[in-house]
């Protein structure tokens, strides 16, 4: 697949802005029966704003995904690979053997009228199994936590697991964080890496095609009112007036662990690694 393709600098707007490969779509419209209306909330429950900076954007129809891929008797065939505004992956349109159409996420080097089976013999990329079947060493993407339930993990564009070893009945899985946890064997998982990996270098260009996308401008608390953000307020370019950065809400910023803990942390054999700060190596 191609990288993004830097565009000519006609426009101040279009300097440095890049746009990604559509080489490999194959339909400009998404099939009828596979779409859902998608109400846009702007970030809001209950009227008021639950996730800052969202709002506007493009319309768009929601495609109808299916992450779990339960019809396993028969095996369908690649009809398309189409655009799917609301994720950064391409999605397939499958036609299984009975006429039933489904849309699931595109593997790389995915081509129309590939088959597709669901057969644990065939090793084939984008052929889902359950993770006792799959060889060590293999890339996989769109994984289970719960048998049964669907691929909830490893579903970006251009991101895949490593299947590192089995131990009893459990999978060791490297996942694209670097985080290794452990899987149950009867877990299922496609075999290959997430299409479009060139969407991490894409470069947007301008505030009006992030617009389009939906999200909103993001305003420094300094240059806020007091009561709007803690940092707010006082005299010319001022300082936070705190040891350490805080949230809009008065919560330390850095250095704090947010995330609560969960029933599945006892299957975390090792956490990621911290994120690396910009201009330190």
């Amino acid at each position: 697949m191609k990288k993004t393709t830097l565009l000519n600098p006609t426009t101040s707007g279009r300097r440095g802005m890049s746009r990604q490969d559509f080489s490999i779509i194959s339909a400009k419209k998404p099939e009828k029966s596979l779409v859902l209306g998608k109400k846009k909330m702007a970030g809001r429950s209950g009227g008021k704003i639950s996730v800052r900076h969202q709002g506007g954007g493009q319309k768009r129809l929601y495609r109808l995904v299916d992450f779990a891929q339960k019809n396993k008797k028969i095996s369908a065939v690649v009809k398309s690979i189409e655009y799917d505004p609301n994720r950064t992956a391409r999605i397939a349109q499958l036609i299984f053997e009975n006429g039933s159409k489904k849309y699931v996420i595109a593997p790389t080097s995915i081509k129309i009228g590939q088959k597709i089976s669901f057969d644990p013999k065939n090793k084939k990329i984008g052929n889902r199994m359950p993770l006792s079947e799959i060889p060590e060493s293999s890339h996989i993407y769109n994984i289970e936590i719960n048998p049964g339930k669907g691929g909830q993990i490893v579903r970006a564009a251009g991101t895949h697991a490593i299947l590192m070893a089995k131990e009893g009945k459990y999978a060791i899985v490297q996942l694209p964080s670097k985080e290794i946890r452990k899987f149950l064997l009867t877990c299922e998982a496609n075999i290959g890496r997430i299409s479009n990996p060139s969407n991490r270098d894409l470069q947007i260009g301008k505030a009006g095609r992030k617009r389009r996308m939906g999200i909103r401008p993001t305003v420094r608390g300094t240059a806020m009112h007091p009561g709007a953000h803690p940092h707010g307020g006082g005299e010319g370019r001022s300082g936070i007036g705190f040891p350490g950065p805080k949230t809009p809400w008065g919560k330390p910023a850095l250095g704090v662990k947010t995330r609560k803990p969960k029933q599945s942390d006892k299957m975390i054999i090792k956490r990621r690694p911290p994120k690396k700060k910009k201009g330190k190596r």
